[in-house]
């Protein structure tokens, strides 16, 4: 594949880039001749010189040129062409994922600045701005940073090609560095060989996943990013610290924990019937297993390390009790007391193991020991190594490994990550009514009002009784149920409090919804003492999730009714003086499109932050929000570091959490110092948002800031106001929209693709109220049209300035300089519609079979696009996509030709598997172009 960049003149910075690409292209060309065949390589280029000339030039004769080429390929040949520029895709993220790192690389050593949005700037920023190291500090004493990892369907690629990928990119690394003619040529070898095994490695996933493939999936990224990048982003943290914020004791920094990873899959019910007390205990042991044997191999390896002898060097009295107290009674090593009580942590630890997950482990121990009670007590016998090592002069020593094994049992403990439950409100309330009606105190819980629900549920709460009445038939719905909160109750008391610790509630739209949770935790042993009384709490941290536009209304007056309860303040500031609050991105943005979405969010937070600053007065609880983001914009996706700026002042407070999802895990994680970044790039952006001070509204703001000015919240509502009016007089306006959506995207067929244990909709229907956001933003990204990235937009601005002739345009042009929340909804829009293609979105329309239809959805589609693109422009001053971000505006331009062939297969595909061509080849090709498209435009689930 005789790669040819489109448009790649460019400044040197970016020439290494393409240089990579056509590399990559090259070996990629010379595999496909060697596998398919000179023909097949011949009519892969022959596309590749079509697409790239069209979008070049734009000549509608070329378009029409690649339209018949492809049209006229075979089922086989199409599924090769498909194939041949999916890899391409996947190959060219692997050469931009190396340049970014090439150029933050760059940035250090050639003008010695530390990377935008790393830890190091924000601190810099931060001493700038005036900030002391008694705030720094505080700030560290109570912040909680979790990146919280799901399994949402969007991550098409399979693990033996994620590994492959890694492969690729550390042989791209090598490369970069100076290396004989010789080694250079090994090297390419080398990649030509993964090319290969790429190319004869399966793309699609042809068996279902489970919840039981999910959480190995996710596990995957600890032993290749997160056990050595998490500690290192700490040890780094606090040596930026010594240096720029030194104590004034003079002791070095040593921060808390307060950085930890969180987990849903394995716990995470909402809509998965697969997700039960069995998978949510399998999860646990996998996650303990997972830290335990990375512990295992890094004691091991020290064991080889710390060779010092008591004839060269001393050592504590209690590392020389930890040494008599070893298992090992070899006589080579009596006097080396740092390898025998390591040899004594080694099968402590396997018995530990062994306890926990009941598997052996590889390399047997030497002598049985008894397992560790909890991660604290090896944490001290790792310390107590250390501090011999520093007190007879070897700390050197424990700074290569055992100062980061250190770090990792901190954060992982022997839980590994935190993991959520969560399940829909109606569920609970299903298992309370059954309960209720079995212990004879309400028939039919279903049929009360709110105000009785919450009476009930409140008088259950403060008598100690269970529900349950002996040998009752409860049905299997509510056994398993109550059996996943009985698993985490044995979790806690085996892995510790902070191997589960919250409970989400999907769907919260009332009161009572939050005090089900709290029935349910009673029953099984997790709510403690009787509400209204002294002592009473519960183990699990309720939180509300409210995603709905109408339920982030509504947050605050549910939130506030629930604490107006007797005895609720109380309890909570019993339990941990805290209350988190999860906040829905992709349903709103369903529900209500881009704009209102972002704006109901922001309009929450700031009411909820309000609400819980006068209940931190009065009663001492603190807010945590946690976002529901996902990968696309449309869910709440885009950068993470203007994202978490963006957030209204006072609503971050040193502590966020926020999922992860779907592919952005494998974006962000799968190479390891891009992983490190993005995990940095978390804390300082919670860092500048916390601590930055006030500055006048006339300069632009990162962080905390000023008031936000009336006129512009003023304008911000009445924007919502119109784009929700826009977005939904389309999506559930039209009667027929339901059958354009499903005619002119590939949702049914995405529906087909084993990438997630979960259902794509909630409920057998095709209303868009029951299709899950994750498919439905999925979908629109495929045919290029990205709708819940932008749509209403252009309305609502046109609205705007024809009320205003004035001064409308400018007071939109101010709001996007001066307001981080309006600047960055601009920033994501731009880079959402400059990935959409309406020349190919219109071929996908000429799939819906009613033309009269076809053409008044996708003209209002088309229309709204032009007003939206106009509009931004108008605020923003830019001529074109993208005109802040030159390098990525190169990158998706010199892409695009590669991905437009993968439309216009699937369109084609699309129509002959509608047709009647329902054969195994043509389905797989469609699910092949699904794969491609998703890896070339990357954030799109």
């Amino acid at each position: 594949m005789a790669v040819r960049p489109v448009n790649t003149t460019s400044t040197s910075i970016d020439k290494p880039l393409f240089d990579d690409i056509r590399l990559l292209g090259r070996l990629l060309g010379d595999v496909i001749r060697e596998q398919e065949g000179p023909e097949m390589f011949d009519t892969v280029e022959k596309v590749r010189q079509l697409a790239v000339s069209f979008h070049r030039e734009g000549d509608a004769r070329q378009r029409r040129a690649l339209d018949k080429l492809l049209q006229g390929l075979s089922r086989d040949q199409a599924v090769s062409v498909i194939r041949a520029f999916s890899y391409f895709s996947i190959l060219a993220n692997i050469a931009e994922d190396r340049h970014v790192l090439r150029r933050r690389h760059a940035l250090e050593l050639d003008h010695g600045q530390p990377a935008a949005g790393s830890v190091r700037a924000a601190l810099e920023t931060l001493r700038k701005a005036g900030i002391d190291a008694a705030q720094v500090e505080s700030f560290f004493n109570e912040a909680l940073i979790s990146p919280v990892l799901t399994a949402h369907p969007t991550e098409v690629q399979r693990k033996s090609l994620l590994d492959a990928e890694r492969v690729i990119a550390g042989l791209l690394e090598r490369r970069d560095q100076p290396q004989p003619p010789r080694r250079r040529r090994d090297i390419d070898a080398e990649l030509g060989a993964r090319i290969t095994q790429l190319w004869q490695t399966r793309l699609l996933r042809y068996t279902k996943l489970r919840v039981s493939d999910e959480v190995k999936n996710a596990l995957s990224y600890y032993d290749s990013t997160f056990f050595r990048e998490v500690p290192r982003l700490y040890i780094n943290l606090e040596q930026d610290l010594d240096e720029l914020f030194p104590r004034t004791d003079g002791t070095p920094w040593r921060l808390r924990p307060f950085f930890r990873m969180g987990h849903w899959i394995g716990g995470d019910r909402d809509g998965n019937p697969n997700v039960t007390a069995d998978t949510l205990a399998y999860a646990l042991r996998q996650q303990s297993r997972t830290a335990l044997e990375y512990y295992l191999n890094e004691v091991h390896a020290l064991g080889g390390e710390l060779s010092v002898s008591l004839m060269l060097a001393s050592a504590s009295p209690a590392l020389l009790r930890l040494a008599e107290n070893s298992p090992d009674a070899s006589e080579h090593r009596q006097d080396e007391p740092y390898r025998r009580a390591l040899i004594g942590v080694y099968a402590r630890l396997a018995a530990t193991l062994r306890q926990h997950c009941n598997v052996e482990v590889l390399r047997h121990e030497l002598g049985h020991a008894a397992p560790y009670p909890d991660a604290e007590s090896f944490v001290d016998d790792l310390r107590t190594a250390r501090d011999s090592l520093a007190e007879h002069h070897a700390e050197a020593l424990a700074r290569p490994r055992l100062d980061p094994l250190i770090r990792a049992a901190e954060v992982f403990g022997f839980h590994l990550a935190t993991i959520d439950l969560r399940q829909s409100s109606d569920k609970h309330a299903e298992v309370v009514r059954e309960l209720l009606a079995a212990a004879a105190l309400c028939p039919d819980y279903s049929v009360l009002d709110e105000d009785a629900r919450i009476a009930l549920l409140v008088n259950i709460l403060r008598d100690p009784r269970p529900l349950r009445v002996p040998d009752a038939d409860y049905s299997d719905w509510t056994r398993s149920e109550l059996a996943v909160f009985e698993q985490a109750r044995l979790a806690r008391r085996t892995l510790g409090a902070d191997t589960i610790r919250q409970t989400i509630i999907s769907h919260t739209e009332s009161v009572s919804d939050l005090l089900e949770a709290l029935v349910l935790q009673k029953e099984c042993g997790l709510f403690h003492g009787t509400l209204g009384k002294p002592g009473a709490h519960a183990e699990l941290l309720v939180v509300p999730l409210f995603e709905t536009i109408d339920d982030l209304r509504n947050a605050p007056a549910i939130m506030r009714g629930l604490y107006a309860l007797p005895g609720i303040a109380d309890m909570v500031r019993d339990s941990g003086s805290l209350q988190e609050i999860m906040l829905g991105y992709s349903d709103s943005n369903k529900d209500g499109g881009y704009i209102t979405s972002n704006w109901e969010l922001h309009k929450a937070s700031v009411a909820l932050a309000a609400l819980f600053g006068r209940f931190d007065v009065d009663h001492g609880i603190r807010l945590r929000l946690f976002h529901g983001r996902g990968g696309s914009v449309g869910r709440g996706g885009g950068p993470s570091f203007e994202a978490i700026l963006a957030q209204p002042a006072g609503t971050v407070g040193g502590s966020i959490r926020l999922t992860e999802q779907g592919e952005v895990i494998a974006s962000k994680y799968a190479n390891p110092e891009i992983g490190r970044h993005n995990l940095e790039t978390l804390v300082a952006a919670t860092l500048e948002a916390t601590l930055l001070p006030l500055r006048p509204e006339n300069a632009p703001r990162r962080g905390g800031g000023s008031a936000v000015p009336t006129a512009f919240l003023e304008a911000a509502s009445e924007l919502s106001d119109v784009a929700m009016n826009s977005y939904r007089a389309l999506v559930y306006g039209n009667p027929r929209f339901v059958e354009y959506f499903y005619a002119a995207t590939p949702i049914s067929e995405i529906a087909g693709l084993n990438i997630g244990s979960r259902p794509a909709s909630r409920k057998a229907s095709q209303n868009i109220a029951d299709l899950r956001a994750i498919p439905w933003s999925f979908s629109w990204g495929q045919c290029r049209v990205a709708l819940p990235g932008w749509f209403g937009f252009g309305s609502a601005v046109d609205a705007f300035i024809q009320a205003r002739p004035e001064d409308g345009a400018e007071l939109l042009a101010r709001m996007h300089g001066h307001w981080p929340f309006f600047r960055a909804l601009l920033s994501n829009m731009d880079m959402v519609l400059s990935k959409t293609d309406l020349a190919v979105a219109s071929h996908y329309a000429q799939l819906v079979p009613d033309a009269r239809m076809r053409r008044q959805v996708f003209q209002a589609i088309e229309s709204e696009w032009n007003r939206s693109v106009q509009a931004l422009h108008t605020i923003t001053g830019w001529s074109g996509f993208l005109e802040t971000n030159p390098t990525l505006a190169r990158s998706i331009h010199a892409r695009f030709p590669y991905i437009d062939p993968l439309n216009h297969l699937q369109i084609e595909l699309l129509r002959r598997f509608r047709d009647g061509q329902v054969d195994e080849r043509t389905k797989r090709g469609i699910h092949l172009s699904i794969n491609g498209i998703a890896a070339g435009l990357r954030n799109t689930g």
